[in-house]
């Protein structure tokens, strides 16, 4: 019997509305000379945790430990369009501000999913929102970053976590929630 795998990962939707603001900002990133794949407006969200190619067979735990995950719903702000690295730059994101609650929920996520075998992140919760990866820098992409520092990026609030299936494309990821754990 084959074993089916599910790239899959943790994250906040983001309102359609900060979306579109997000979208706004991604116009004017394509006036820059640097070469840039966009996410998908549509599917722009914040990444709570990755978890990779995940067993099938081991979803209903993972959905079970999932569910133990409670807050309060809470705001978050865009407040600005950066890169991960400014040497050399990988990702554009716009950083957002939700007063460490976010970072509360992702501590919650890896105390539940560590029993479960799912490695704990060696690196610190940076909430953000992708909005674009870099494939080849280019100065034109700090001018144009330059140009956003006062843009409004959007707010909303998160009031809930969601279970993302990833299956990749030529065209670009498409994303299918498989659970939603709501506050």
């Amino acid at each position: 019997m084959s074993t089916v795998m599910v790239r899959a990962f943790l994250a906040f939707e983001l309102s359609p509305e900060m979306k579109e603001q997000l979208a706004g900002t991604q116009d004017v990133l394509h006036g820059c000379h640097a070469r840039l794949t966009f996410v998908d407006p549509a599917i722009i969200h914040i990444t709570v945790k990755f978890l990779g190619e995940v067993d099938e067979k081991k979803m209903p735990q993972l959905i079970a430990a999932i569910r133990t995950v409670k807050t309060a719903p809470f705001p978050v702000t865009g407040r600005r369009i950066e890169v991960n690295n400014p040497k050399n730059p990988h990702t554009v994101w716009c950083a957002v501000e939700d007063g460490g609650k976010g970072r509360e929920v992702f501590s919650a996520v890896e105390a539940a999913l560590a029993p479960l075998g799912f490695p704990r992140e060696t690196r610190g919760f940076t909430p953000h929102a992708t909005i674009a990866r870099v494939r080849e820098s280019d100065p034109s992409l700090f001018r144009c970053l330059d140009d956003l520092k006062n843009v409004p990026c959007g707010s909303c609030t998160i009031a809930g976590l969601k279970l993302k299936k990833s299956t990749l494309t030529a065209r670009g990821p498409v994303y299918e929630d498989l659970c939603e754990v709501a506050w």
